[in-house]
């Protein structure tokens, strides 16, 4: 699989995580990883990264993992977002990198996925400082179903 090209097709893809400078820094068979700069529209009224600003970077990261996971059946579904919940830990400060997980072997998804045409999975996700500080984590539920 060529991860390379998935990670450089990924990057154009959303404009919303564009917009927020979002760079997609890893794909991989089941995890993803985003990096979230620190810019001055990013920030919140006591200068730290904004919430939502985080949310993007986690929701780009479990994408990422996401479509790392089944890559091979891309085009042959379609994903979305059913759910996600995150939870802010301490204040975030500088560039951020999430870095996301799929719950589960993705070989054993991607075989629920052909036997039953549609499947629901959560990836999990680690929002750190440069530092390794961790300033939030999250998890994203994911629904993917064959196309028609």
């Amino acid at each position: 699989m060529d991860y390379e090209q998935i990670k450089a097709g990924l990057s154009q893809v959303v404009p919303f995580n564009r917009h927020l400078g979002i760079e997609i820094v890893e794909v991989g068979e089941g995890r993803g990883v985003s990096r979230l700069p620190e810019a001055p529209h990013l920030l919140n009224h006591v200068a730290t990264q904004h919430a939502a600003a985080l949310f993007g970077a986690g929701k780009a990261a479990s994408g990422a993992a996401m479509v790392g996971a089944f890559a091979a059946m891309m085009g042959r579904f379609t994903p979305l977002a059913r759910g996600a919940e995150i939870r802010y830990l301490k204040p975030a400060r500088g560039p951020i990198t999430a870095t996301a997980t799929v719950s589960g072997d993705p070989a054993t998804l991607r075989s629920r996925m052909d036997a039953d045409g549609r499947i629901e999975f959560q990836v999990d996700v680690s929002l750190e400082e440069a530092s390794g500080v961790k300033v939030a984590e999250m998890n994203v539920a994911w629904n993917l179903r064959k196309n028609a």
